[in-house]
């Protein structure tokens, strides 16, 4: 089967982290100032819900799909035989999730006080097993799932401002957004005949997939423990109102790690091939690149917005979210943090077949999230639990650099830190510099977009051009790639 090249392959996802990026961009600062803080709240904490019952449903296929399909991609046969077990087992998981969830909504008192909004996104559990986005990844298939992501986000944008009017609109928006981010499914399910036969061909071998998926379960379940239970403990623990101000900070926060961790999307089923034909010098080369791009990513967006989070908080949501703006310098520590570890352990443990290690280090870290959730929660709200999540992401960075001390050690010798850290320290001190001087209260949507967009240049101007100007590899590449493109592209004009 015919695979795009590692660069196309990118260069795909980076428009599909793009689009996470915009329509976020282009939704939240609507829906935000028409919804109010409760109710996004409201929101935030039925989706938070919501995602436990999608995550069980799902169980760990949507990792395991991917190396499970990534290593029988040439043979059709083999690949059906795969996809028919993996969509069995979801199928019925996904059944016995329904029957928990609307039994949890009629029992549990809090639930039943967002019953409304709780039963609109409940549409995401099924939408999300039909998706079965596992495959197309393994199949390398990013110029197909970015065309669908994209076409759900347009339908997603244009029914929120046609239907959400007013605060009491939260539940269409819930049901907007269980739409916009799985409609996408509905077409992937009848798409993927293009691809497997559904006829069975043999007897299925069921077993060889519960432990494998069983191993990635517990690691969802795991990260789901400190990627949504602040939500939900925050929604049982305070109000709505402080949901609404850790979801403005989560998502900036979520758009940003979409833009770090984009690369690692891209890598696991090539890193799962290169295992497999035990191409190690290729694993090697790829997996330094990896760590070149995160560095290069994830500590400027970091320190970035760190100093100007104040502007965003404007930006995005408003003046009723400057609550949200400390917590969203926490959080803003992660960046980094799930940068490292989406690389240590989803491209470097999970192609190596050692999921059982990556598993043990984020129970380390959904232990710590949950105990300094429960101390610091009642006090602290919103920022206590922007600090748990960050304790918990470097718990899991650093048992899974234990795990890996002798790989990383010659790893890292190929990595020159220092171009990025005086390109960071320049363009932090300006960064600051330039903060001080603004020192934005309260401003329009226009306006605070426009003063952030303005210190963005400002700051990745430089930042930017003091890597080129010191030729940091990673940065060189992806502009030798641009330049490539731009050539290819006159080519076919003439």
């Amino acid at each position: 089967m015919k695979t795009h090249s590692i660069k196309f392959n990118f260069i795909m996802n980076a428009l599909l982290t793009i689009s996470q990026v915009i329509f976020p961009m282009i939704t939240f600062p609507y829906y935000s100032r028409v919804l109010g803080a409760e109710g996004t709240g409201s929101v935030g904490f039925a989706l938070a819900v919501v995602s436990y019952f999608t995550m069980v449903a799902s169980l760990g296929v949507p990792t395991y799909g991917i190396r499970a399909c990534a290593k029988v991609r040439d043979d059709k046969e083999k690949l059906s035989q795969t996809v028919q077990e993996l969509l069995i087992i979801n199928g019925i998981t996904t059944a016995v999730m329904y029957v928990a969830y609307f039994l949890a909504i009629a029992i549990v008192p809090r639930f039943a006080q967002e019953k409304e909004i709780l039963t609109m996104v409940s549409i995401s559990i099924v939408l999300n097993t039909m998706g079965i986005s596992w495959l197309y990844s393994a199949l390398e298939r990013y110029s197909y799932i970015t065309l669908c992501t994209v076409i759900f986000k347009i339908i997603g944008v244009v029914l929120m401002f046609v239907f959400v009017r007013s605060p009491g609109d939260y539940i269409i928006y819930g049901g907007i957004s269980a739409i916009a981010n799985y409609g996408s499914g509905i077409l992937n399910f009848f798409n993927m005949r293009k691809y497997i036969s559904l006829k069975k061909t043999g007897p299925y071998d069921f077993k060889q997939h519960i432990g494998p998926i069983f191993t990635f379960f517990m690691m969802s379940a795991s990260i789901s423990i400190y990627t949504n239970l602040d939500k939900v403990m925050l929604g049982f623990m305070k109000t709505n109102t402080d949901v609404g101000y850790y979801d403005a900070s989560v998502k900036i926060k979520t758009i940003l790690v979409n833009v770090v961790t984009s690369l690692g999307t891209v890598l696991l089923p090539r890193m799962s091939f290169y295992i497999e034909k035990g191409e190690k010098e290729a694993f090697r080369r790829t997996v330094t690149k990896a760590f070149r791009f995160v560095i290069v990513a994830a500590s400027s967006l970091m320190i970035f917005f760190i100093i100007f989070a104040r502007e965003s908080i404007l930006a995005i949501s408003g003046e009723e979210f400057l609550p949200a703006v400390f917590p969203m310098q926490l959080l803003m520590i992660t960046l980094l943090l799930i940068g490292l570890s989406n690389i240590t352990g989803i491209q470097i443990l999970t192609p190596m077949g050692r999921e059982n290690l990556v598993l043990k280090s984020i129970l380390w870290g959904a232990a710590v999230d949950f105990v300094l959730n429960l101390i610091l929660i009642p006090n602290y709200a919103s920022s206590g639990a922007a600090f748990a999540t960050v304790m918990a992401e470097l718990v899991v960075l650093v048992v899974q650099c234990i795990y890996l001390r002798d790989i990383l050690a010659g790893l890292m010798r190929d990595i020159d830190l220092k171009k990025i850290l005086i390109a960071l320290v320049c363009a932090g001190i300006v960064g600051v510099l330039l903060h001080m001087n603004i020192n934005m209260q309260s401003a329009s949507l226009i306006m605070a977009l426009a003063v952030l967009a303005g210190e963005a240049v400002v700051f990745f101007g430089i930042y930017g051009g003091l890597l080129l100007l010191m030729k940091e590899p990673i940065v060189m590449e992806i502009l030798d790639m641009g330049l490539s493109m731009i050539r290819r592209k006159n080519k076919r004009r003439s």
